[in-house]
């Protein structure tokens, strides 16, 4: 089974929020696929949770750093910013989450997300409702 899960069910994961634990389980077993932008995007998040909290910062990087270390298996794709412009326009998701969808139709995988929306738009319940 391929999956694509998005950066919100990723960071769920490395940062152990809520949900984390359907996502580990939507993972097991299975092939996972990303684009590349999704490391980016975990490392923004990172900062993000930094800033909020400068007294936490040297934890959240560190769990930032073995988070990424344990999606060494991931295989990552380039996605096209033109197909996924488009896609983002008749959707009216951003080109971020535009990009997840795009890759799971390509690939025909799953998508793995907490985030709603896109789970509305892929018309799939999100990792956290299973």
């Amino acid at each position: 089974m391929r999956v694509v899960p998005d950066a919100s069910a990723l960071a769920a994961m490395v940062f152990q929020e809520d949900g984390w634990e359907s996502v580990v389980a939507r993972l097991k077993g299975a092939s996972v696929h990303a684009p590349e932008l999704l490391r980016f995007e975990l490392a923004n998040i990172a900062v993000k949770k930094a800033r909020r909290h400068p007294a936490q910062s040297a934890e959240v990087f560190a769990r930032l750093i073995r988070g990424l270390e344990r999606l060494k298996h991931i295989r990552w794709h380039y996605v096209s910013p033109t197909d996924v412009a488009m896609l983002a326009s008749v959707t009216g998701l951003s080109a971020y989450d535009a990009s997840y969808l795009w890759l799971a139709g390509w690939l025909e995988a799953d998508l793995v997300t907490l985030d709603r929306r896109l789970g509305a738009v892929r018309g799939m319940p999100t990792a956290a409702a299973d």
